[in-house]
């Protein structure tokens, strides 16, 4: 038996769904809001740091970069999104897939950077 490929993708996450993800042993993202229609998680950990340290921390205080595996099967579904140049790619889940997409994560999601507010640029 071959072992499973996986991709590695990075999601930024204020306090409220860092919250949220420990609830779930770090094991799955929550569901969307309904003003969410898509989950975006992102091809690098330069964008996911960009958007929770310009984003994440004027926002909430803080900003967290998560890291995690997907089933490479699961993503070959979806294409990547470039959203406003090729250093910003994401993956755009819709909101109704959650629970497919959670399935698809092997391992635990782990949290790769912390971003104060006092360390913002």
């Amino acid at each position: 038996m071959s072992e499973m490929e996986t991709i590695t993708l990075w999601r930024p996450v204020g306090p409220a769904e860092l919250e949220l993800l420990r609830d779930t042993a770090m094991r799955a993202f929550p569901p969307r809001l309904p003003e969410q229609p898509i989950f975006y998680p992102v091809t690098t950990r330069d964008y996911a740091i960009k958007i929770a340290r310009d984003w994440n921390v004027p926002a909430s205080g803080s900003g967290f970069v998560t890291e995690f595996d997907v089933r490479k099967d699961y993503l070959d579904h979806y294409d990547v999104q470039e959203a406003g140049g090729r250093a910003h790619r994401e993956y755009w889940i819709p909101a109704e897939e959650m629970d497919s997409f959670n399935a698809a994560i092997v391992g635990e999601i782990r949290v790769v950077d912390i971003f104060p507010e006092d360390e913002t640029v």
